[in-house]
């Protein structure tokens, strides 16, 4: 556990075990509200066991990445800092695995130079019409009126599998009066600027191997017809789908999701 320092105010909270003797090291990009933790209930662990490397990292204004006033994080900041954190701690071979728009910063990362072995796309391609603008739109919206609590409420029955979605409804649903986000928040600032995200990118340019793996339980961001597409367009793309998993797939299927992984890494 440790810090990669960006400024006086600012930097990137992250936990790096490298890979023995050369093997690839796996290294996880979060979505908009994700952590460390994320991974490291059970895939980071299942990966390492494994024998390769892994490196978890926290975007600035995540838990525990520090995030100055002044800094907007757009898209192209969270594109620099995994940049920025692939080039400081040169892990041996990495493999990006990114889960929903962190599968977007990984791809984008990649196509701008920086090096790696393999990339996943967890949940990743879409392509953002009228539909995901309002959905996007109205998320940010109802974590400002309401916090994050009132968001998850909303969306956990679209995005996730109906046996998750049993499990998790004793920690949801409040019956107490919803609290807005604060705009100071990491999270908060984080939602603020994302409706302006680049996701028309060239994935035909992405010459090498790409796993992508689609939970089909997702009646947000999965179109079919748009990952067909998305995924023919790949050189080297390797898919799966899982009816039995909705977007949350390191909560969802995390021991399938491990699996997936090192069958990938071993493949590379």
């Amino acid at each position: 556990m440790a810090l990669l320092k960006i400024g006086p105010d600012d930097g990137l909270y992250y936990e790096h075990d490298p890979a023995p003797d050369g093997a690839p090291t796996i290294v996880f990009v979060n979505a908009l509200t994700g952590s460390t933790g994320a991974w490291q209930g059970h895939v980071a662990p299942a990966c390492r066991a494994a024998g390769f490397g892994t490196l978890c990292y926290n975007f600035r204004g995540q838990v525990d990445s520090p995030l100055s006033a002044e800094v907007t994080l757009s898209d192209r900041v969270i594109v620099d800092d995994l940049k920025l954190i692939l080039a400081e701690l040169k892990p041996a071979r990495p493999v990006l695995c990114g889960l929903s728009i962190g599968g977007l910063y990984a791809a984008r990362a990649v196509l701008e130079g920086s090096e790696a072995a393999g990339l996943i796309l967890l949940n990743t391609l879409r392509r953002i019409g009228p539909r995901l603008r309002w959905v996007n739109d109205a998320t940010f919206h109802a974590a400002r009126v309401g916090g994050f609590p009132l968001m998850l409420d909303m969306m956990l029955p679209l995005l996730t599998n109906p046996d998750f979605l049993e499990a998790a409804r004793p920690n949801h649903i409040q019956t107490t009066d919803y609290i807005p986000e604060d705009p100071s928040s990491g999270h908060y600032r984080l939602m603020e600027t994302q409706a302006g995200t680049h996701w028309d990118v060239p994935w035909q340019d992405l010459r090498l191997p790409v796993l992508t793996i689609t939970g089909l339980c997702d009646r947000v961001f999965h179109d079919a017809d748009v990952v067909a597409e998305l995924r023919a367009l790949l050189p080297d793309g390797r898919h799966q789908d899982w009816p039995d998993c909705g977007h949350l797939i390191p909560a969802e299927r995390p021991e399938r999701l491990a699996e997936s992984v090192i069958g990938f890494a071993n493949s590379l």
